[in-house]
């Protein structure tokens, strides 16, 4: 990867961070398929490099230390009450390159790492090893954004796109439009807890798209919204492509990403299995 480091170093015009001398070597990951060529390339926005993400949870004790009185005596004694801690390797050792222009589908199986492959490019998971290299700041868009739902859509609007960095001119400028766009007509006067999640959807992707990003991440943000909110979004999506933007863009509905994306990534227990056309790798993915 240190070409494509050095490729982006060269649009940036810095140097990039690496690893330290005291990092941990790690495995080559599994030979992944790689982009085709004939798919146009503009400049990079997203360089991810042999990313592995891990992450602890809370595990119950195992069957093996369960069912008898003495089991039960025996962790108590060991101090094995409590759950267990466990790794969990989410994000195994993930190799591409985005470019400006690029909208990405990311789709496999739930537990595939798409998730958390996301939060890791926008910032939000540190990796455990690898990196992930960005021109601009990543926003990621998801069905749980950070809204307020004990105050107005009209107050998380304004607090939204403050929240982006907008003026209050350019706040003004674009308040009916996000309106508008969402759907939710006189709603917007009511607290959020009065909406549906359809509703509480179509406003946080009106806010989050009202502004030109550099790199957008849409995780499932689409899945409750009715065929006419759907198709508002496709075009959306396709206008900030073409204002040299990248999106990403993780749905259950797999007509979505082939009619929006320029290009599919499949993962599949946190690697990548196919990355190249939508129509193909889509095909593949409903055979496998």
């Amino acid at each position: 990867m240190a070409e494509l480091t050095k490729e982006l170093s060269q649009v940036k015009g810095d140097t990039p961070a690496v690893p330290g001398k005291d990092a941990k070597a790690r495995s080559t990951p599994e030979p992944q398929d790689k982009r085709p060529l004939d798919v146009p390339t503009g400049t990079p926005t997203v360089i991810v490099d042999d990313l592995h993400i891990v992450y602890r949870v809370y595990g119950a004790a195992s069957e093996s230390e369960k069912g008898n009185a003495v089991n039960a005596l025996t962790r108590i004694l060991k101090r094995q009450g409590r759950p267990q801690m466990k790794e969990v390797h989410a994000v195994k050792g993930v190799t591409f390159v985005a470019y400006h222009g690029d909208a990405i589908g990311i789709v496999g199986r739930n537990g595939s790492g798409k998730s958390t492959l996301l939060r890791a490019i926008a910032g939000l998971l540190p990796p455990h090893a690898g990196a992930v290299y960005t021109d601009g700041q990543p926003s990621l868009l998801g069905v749980n954004a950070a809204l307020m739902r004990e105050l107005t859509g009209e107050r998380n609007i304004v607090l939204g796109c403050y929240a982006m960095g907008m003026t209050p001119s350019e706040v003004r400028d674009k308040y009916q439009e996000i309106v508008d766009f969402s759907g939710i007509g006189e709603f917007v006067q009511l607290p959020m807890s009065t909406y549906s999640s359809g509703m509480g959807a179509r406003l946080r992707f009106a806010i989050s798209s009202a502004k030109t990003h550099d790199v957008l991440l849409i995780d499932e943000a689409l899945a409750t919204g009715d065929r006419e909110f759907r198709k508002k979004s496709e075009e959306r999506i396709r206008q900030i492509r073409e204002s040299a933007g990248t999106v990403f863009l993780v749905a259950h509905d797999l007509r979505v990403i082939e009619q929006t994306c320029n290009r599919v990534i499949w993962l599949h227990k946190g690697k990548i299995k196919m990355d190249g056309d939508p129509k193909e790798v889509i095909a593949a993915y409903n055979k496998g």
